[in-house]
């Protein structure tokens, strides 16, 4: 699972939360399995990552960019879907640059 393989322990609370059921029932979506949210989201990833790497940046990949997204909601926790989707897909290059340039001057590794 794409979740799983990032490590990050934002995604338990990411999967346990009832707002996204809210959501999915509010917005008329059918119920989606753990397995559909991680192919969802782990496309958006793949998408932007595609992006990033049209405009030069070379070694770019999904669990990148979902670091890179998934870092501000460290202390915020996570939001709304609408705004997960959102994050992913207005990522800037700027700001991914300025999230790796900080990562690697506060010594995290880059797999």
């Amino acid at each position: 699972m794409f979740y799983k393989a990032v490590n990050n322990p934002l995604i338990s609370d990411l999967r346990n939360r009832s707002r996204w059921e809210e959501e999915r029932t509010i917005v008329g979506m059918e119920e989606l399995d753990e397995q559909d949210w991680d192919d969802a989201i782990e496309m958006l990833c793949q998408s932007k990552a595609d992006e990033l790497i049209l405009v030069g940046y070379e070694h770019v990949t999904s669990k990148d960019v979902w670091n890179c997204v998934s870092h501000k909601y460290e202390k915020e926790g996570i939001p709304p879907l609408h705004k997960l989707v959102n994050d992913i897909l207005s990522l800037k290059a700027t700001s991914f640059m300025n999230y790796l340039t900080m990562s690697a001057l506060r010594g995290s590794t880059f797999e």
